[in-house]
C-alpha cells in the first residue's frame, strides 16, 4: 500500500506509517485550516511504502554521549515512540516494561504507599533519577509519554552524566520538538475499566519557504480512566505542551517549551496479602498456637484483588509546570554551543488511608473476646480449639490517613560545547559543560494520631472505622484533614563541571571517557508538633556540603565497522540528603542522610559487545556487569545504638538485547537480564536479608510485530519477572517474596485508508494472577493487571 505525499520541505523521516505504528495515543480533532502546506510549489514528491515499524535507534539525543550507540561502552536502551504506540503505553512505567528488570515492584513502607514512577532498576531505587532532556525532573507523580519522542534507559555508572543519582543508572525522557513539516495526528481510545483517552500532535510551519525558519508544535492529552481489576481507583489527567522553534536549519536555533500537567487521581494502597503463598498470619496469638494457626489458615482465603481498602476521601492531586529555553549556535560545522535554562515546579497534595493486616480482628467461637496482632503470646487462659469460624465478620484496622502536601521546584542553567577536532593522528568528539542548579522541596504536616488522642476535634476516636476484610466499604467518615502549621524545607545548590570525549585512535580502537566535578550544598529546616496540652513546636536546622568527583572510561575495539567489543569502568555517588534533601542529625540512627555520614558511592565494571546486522537494521547487544555500592549503613554488633558505613551491596549479571527490523515487514525489540545480588557486612536487625530486595533474579521482555501488505499489522509481546524478595522490617507471618510470573499481550491494527487506522490492544491474554508490587512488611500488595483491552482510532494528516 503506497501513498503519494507532497511536502513543502525535505524531512529526514516521514510520519510513522499507521499500519505499523499501533496504539497511537493522540486525540482526534478536526484538522485545522492550513495544517497542510500553503505553498503552491511542490518541492518534493515522496512515495512512502508500508514498512515494518523500526525499533532501532542509532544515536542518543544526549550530547554527552559522544559516539553512536554501537560505539558507547555501556548498556543504553532507547525505547522509541513507535514501540510505545504499538503497545499502547501511556505512562513512563508502562514504557519501561520494555526494559528487563526495571519496574514498580515496591509498594511502600508501613502505612505509606509509593506514588508515580517508583522504578527499581538493577536492584536500586531509580525514582529520583528521572530526567527530561538531560535535566533532573523532580516530583513523585506518573509521567505521561504523550510528548515524548523516546525514552533512554542508561544502565550502569551515571554520576558522570547527571551527578547525584541511583548507583545503577538513570532514565532520560526526550521530548518532541517543532520541525519544518506541517503535520497533524491524533487518536481517541476507549477500553475496559472505563478507559477514555485522547491526544493531539500538531506541527505547523510558521515561516520557512527557503528551507529554514520557524515552527510551532502542540501536544496535548486528556484521560479519565479506572484501573483494570481494581475498584474505586481512578486516574484523571490532562496536559498540554506547546513549543516554538526559531531558526531551524540555520546556525542559530532557539527552542521554547512549556509543559502543564494536571492530575486528579485516587491512590491505591493495595490489598491484604492474606491467602497468598508464604502467608501464615501476623497475629501474635495465633503464631503461638499451632492448632489455632493451622485452623485459621483453613478459613483465611485470599481476598478479592479488586477490593479497595481506602476511603472515598482519599485523593492524589498533582499540578506540574515546566518551562525550558534552549539556544544552540553552530560556531563552525564541527563546534556547537548550547545553553539550556529550565524552571520547573511540581505540587502534590495527597491523602491515603492505609490499613494494618496486623490489626486483623475476628470473633472467637464461644468467647466474647477478640484477638489482634497486638495481643500477647497465648496463655493457659485460652483454649487452642477456639477458632475463627465466620470470616464474613473479620475486619482490618484502617490507619489514620497518610498526608502529603509537597512542592518541588528546580531552576537550572546548563551551558555546553560540543566539538570535533584532532590532536596529532587522533580524532576527538567531545562535550564540555557547566551546570548551575538549585533544587527545593517544601512539605506541610497535618494533625496526626498523637494529636487526635488528646483532641478528638480533628480525628474522632483516633482512627477511621474498621474495614470488613472481604467486603470493605469506602464510604466512611470521621477524619478532618487540617494542616498543623509545621513542615520541612530542603534546598540543594549544585555547581557542576563535566567533560566527555571519544578519542578515535584508528579504525579499530577508540577510547571513551568522562569526568565530572560537583560541589553541593544542602540546607534543611523542619518544625514538628509535639503532643500534650501545649503542643510544643520543635525546630530542626541542618546543613551539609561537599565535593564529588565521578568519572568513567571505556575502551572499544571494532573488528569490523558494524561491531564493537568494549570494557568499561565508572562510578556514581549519592550525598546525604538524597532526592528529597532531608538531612538527619549526627549520631541519630541508620539514616544515610546523617550530616556526619559520607556520600554513598558505587563502582560499575562492564564488558560487552554490540553488533548491527542485517544491513545494520537489527542491533544485538550483550554485556556482563557488576556494580558494588560502598558506605552502606550497618549496625554495630556490640552496640546496637551505633551505626557505621562499613556495609556493601553488590549486583551483577548479564544483559542481552535486540532491537530493529528482521525483514521489511517484521520488527522486534527484546531483552533479557540476570541480577545476582548480595548484601555484605550488615548486622542491622532491620536488614537481615542477604539479597537486595525488589530485584528479580531473571527478567525478560519482548515485543514483535508484522505488517501484511493489505494494511493489517499484528503484534505481540511477553514479559517475565522472576521471584523477588521484599524488604525486611521485622514483620512476621507475611510473604517474604513474590512468585515469578509470565504475562502475554497482543495487538492488531488495520489501516482503513491513508489517514485513519483502528487498533486493538489486548493485555494479559491468559488472565494471569500475579503480584505487581509488595510493601516492605509484606502486609499489602498491588495485584497485576488482569485481562483487559483498549480500542484506539488513530488519525494522521
Amino acid at each position: 500500500m503506497a501513498y503519494i505525499k507532497s511536502r513543502k520541505h525535505a524531512v529526514a523521516r516521514a510520519l510513522p506509517p499507521f499500519g505499523s505504528a499501533a496504539a497511537a495515543t493522540l486525540l482526534a480533532l478536526t484538522l485545522p485550516a492550513g495544517a497542510q502546506t500553503s505553498t503552491n510549489t511542490l518541492k518534493e514528491v515522496r512515495v512512502e511504502d508500508s514498512a515494518a515499524t523500526d525499533f532501532k535507534v542509532d544515536n542518543s539525543a544526549n550530547p554527552k554521549f559522544t559516539a553512536p550507540l554501537i560505539d558507547i561502552p555501556q548498556v543504553i536502551q532507547v525505547i522509541p515512540e513507535t514501540l510505545m504506540r504499538e503497545q499502547g503505553a501511556t505512562t513512563l512505567t508502562e514504557a519501561l516494561r520494555n526494559t528487563p528488570g526495571a519496574g514498580a515492584f515496591f509498594l511502600g513502607e508501613n502505612g505509606n504507599t509509593t506514588t508515580g514512577d517508583s522504578i527499581f532498576m538493577r536492584g536500586f531505587d531509580a525514582s529520583g533519577s528521572i530526567f527530561v532532556d538531560g535535566i533532573r525532573d523532580l516530583g513523585s507523580f506518573s509521567r505521561d509519554v504523550f510528548n515524548i519522542e523516546q525514552v533512554e534507559v542508561v544502565k550502569g555508572p551515571s554520576g558522570t552524566d547527571v551527578g547525584r543519582s541511583s548507583p545503577t543508572g538513570y532514565i532520560n525522557l526526550i521530548t518532541k520538538k517543532p520541525k519544518l513539516e506541517d503535520s497533524f495526528s491524533g487518536s481517541l481510545g476507549f477500553g475496559t475499566a472505563s478507559y477514555k483517552r485522547g491526544t493531539i500532535d500538531w506541527n505547523k510551519v510558521v515561516s520557512g519557504a527557503d528551507g529554514s525558519g520557524t515552527a510551532f508544535r502542540l501536544n496535548a492529552v486528556a484521560e479519565d480512566s479506572g484501573v483494570d481489576g481494581r475498584d474505586f481507583i481512578n486516574n484523571k489527567r490532562s496536559a498540554i505542551a506547546p513549543s516554538l522553534a526559531f531558526g531551524l536549519n540555520t546556525p542559530t536555533r532557539v527552542f521554547l517549551d512549556y509543559l502543564y500537567v494536571k492530575q486528579n487521581n485516587i491512590p491505591d494502597g493495595g490489598v491484604p496479602t492474606i491467602g497468598l503463598p508464604g502467608y501464615t498470619t501476623p497475629d501474635a496469638l495465633l503464631i503461638n498456637s499451632p492448632i489455632l494457626r493451622r485452623t485459621f489458615l483453613n478459613y483465611a482465603s485470599k481476598v478479592d484483588p479488586s477490593n479497595f481498602y481506602g476511603t472515598s476521601s482519599d485523593f492524589n492531586d498533582v499540578t506540574a509546570n515546566m518551562f525550558t529555553a534552549r539556544v544552540e549556535h553552530d560556531i563552525t560545522p564541527d563546534m556547537t554551543v548550547r545553553n539550556i535554562t529550565r524552571w520547573g515546579q511540581t505540587k502534590q497534595d495527597y491523602m491515603l488511608t492505609s490499613f494494618m493486616l496486623g490489626g486483623l480482628t475476628a470473633s472467637r467461637v464461644g468467647n466474647t473476646n477478640t484477638y489482634r496482632g497486638t495481643v500477647p503470646p497465648l496463655t493457659s487462659g485460652f483454649i487452642d480449639t477456639v477458632v475463627p469460624s465466620n470470616p464474613a465478620t473479620w475486619t482490618v484496622t484502617r490507619n489514620l490517613p497518610t498526608n502529603k502536601d509537597v512542592e518541588n521546584t528546580i531552576f537550572v542553567n546548563q551551558t555546553s560545547l560540543s566539538s570535533k577536532f584532532k590532536t596529532g593522528s587522533f580524532s576527538h568528539t567531545a562535550n564540555f559543560g557547566l551546570e548551575l542548579m538549585r533544587e527545593e522541596q517544601e512539605n506541610s504536616n497535618f494533625f496526626g494520631p498523637g494529636f487526635a488522642s488528646v483532641n478528638t476535634t480533628f480525628a474522632p476516636a483516633g482512627s477511621w472505622p474498621v474495614a470488613n476484610l472481604y467486603n470493605p466499604n469506602p464510604y466512611v467518615s470521621g477524619y478532618n484533614r487540617i494542616a498543623n502549621g509545621t513542615g520541612n524545607f530542603g534546598k540543594t545548590d549544585t555547581v557542576s563541571l563535566y567533560a566527555f570525549d571519544t578519542m578515535k585512535i584508528n579504525e579499530q580502537w577508540q577510547l571513551t571517557g568522562g569526568l565530572r566535578y560537583d560541589h553541593y550544598s544542602t540546607d534543611y529546616s523542619a518544625t514538628a508538633m509535639g503532643n500534650g496540652p501545649t503542643f510544643p513546636i520543635t525546630p530542626t536546622n541542618l546543613s551539609t556540603s561537599g565535593d564529588l568527583w565521578t568519572g568513567k572510561i571505556g575502551v572499544v575495539y571494532k573488528p569490523v565497522e558494524n561491531a564493537s567489543f568494549f570494557a568499561a569502568y565508572g562510578n556514581s555517588a549519592q550525598p546525604p540528603g538524597g532526592a528529597n534533601f532531608s538531612l538527619a542529625a549526627s549520631g541519630t540512627g541508620n539514616s544515610a542522610s546523617r550530616v556526619d555520614f559520607a556520600p554513598q558511592k558505587a563502582d560499575t565494571y562492564e564488558i560487552g559487545t554490540k553488533w548491527d546486522v542485517l544491513n545494520k537494521r537489527l542491533s544485538l547487544t550483550a554485556a556482563l556487569y557488576r556494580t558494588e555500592v560502598r558506605n552502606e549503613i550497618v549496625q554495630d554488633p556490640t552496640n546496637t545504638a551505633v551505626y557505621t558505613q562499613d556495609g556493601k551491596k553488590r549486583v551483577q549479571g548479564i544483559e542481552l538485547g535486540v532491537a530493529g527490523a528482521i525483514t521489511d515487514q517484521w520488527g522486534i525489540s527484546a531483552g533479557f537480564t540476570t541480577m545476582d545480588t548480595k548484601v555484605n557486612g550488615s548486622t542491622n536487625a532491620a536488614d537481615r536479608i542477604d539479597v537486595i530486595p525488589y530485584t528479580p533474579k531473571e527478567a525478560f521482555t519482548a515485543w514483535t510485530s508484522y505488517q501484511f501488505p493489505f494494511g493489517l499489522t499484528i503484534g505481540g509481546g511477553a514479559r517475565y519477572n522472576g521471584k523477588l524478595t521484599r524488604g525486611f522490617d521485622g514483620a512476621i507471618g507475611t510473604p517474604a517474596y513474590t512468585d515469578a510470573y509470565w504475562v502475554f499481550d497482543a495487538m492488531a491494527s488495520y489501516r482503513i485508508n491513508k489517514n485513519v487506522e483502528l487498533q486493538l490492544n489486548l493485555y494479559n491474554l491468559f488472565d494471569k494472577e500475579y503480584v505487581a508490587a509488595i510493601n516492605k512488611s509484606g502486609y499489602r500488595y498491588v495485584p497485576g493487571t488482569p485481562r483487559s483491552a483498549r480500542l484506539t482510532a488513530n488519525f494522521a494528516f
